[in-house]
Formats: C-alpha cells, structure tokens, sequence
C-alpha cells in the first residue's frame, strides 16, 4: 500500500511576507518622513494600506533599491 503524500506545512510552502512601517523604511534609507511619502505617492516604492496603517513589504524596499541601483549604472 502506498503511504500518504507528506503535508507541506503553510510556512514552508510560501515565505512569510515581511512588512516594514514607514519610520523602518526611514531608517534603512537614511531619508526623512516626507521623501520616503514622495516615494511612495509617486509609485516608486510599493506599499499595501491596512486601515489607516501604511506597510511597505521588505521585497518592495528591495526592488526599489535595485532599480535605483540599475539606473545608477546606466
């Protein structure tokens, strides 16, 4: 008889998403509170609202982070 396939627990099978508050995003890139609210009004920085609480997912930080370092390079 055949066993069972093994259950992936939900942890394992997606990463937890992290999100940062907008004073973690300040600090990470060294700006004040109205640029980092630039960039976010402006789109160039993701961010997901939850009520009246604004969270930017640490992969959004990380994209932006990229494409600012891409379009340095060029």
């Amino acid at each position: 008889m055949a066993s069972p396939p093994l259950a992936v627990p939900h942890a394992q099978a997606a990463p937890l998403l992290d999100l940062l508050t907008v004073p973690q995003v300040m600090a990470r890139l060294q700006l004040g509170r109205s640029a980092v609210y630039d960039l976010l009004r402006s789109d160039q920085l993701a961010s997901i609202t939850l009520g009246r609480a604004r969270r930017i997912p640490t992969q959004a930080l990380t994209d932006f982070i990229r494409t600012r370092l891409e379009q340095d390079a060029s």
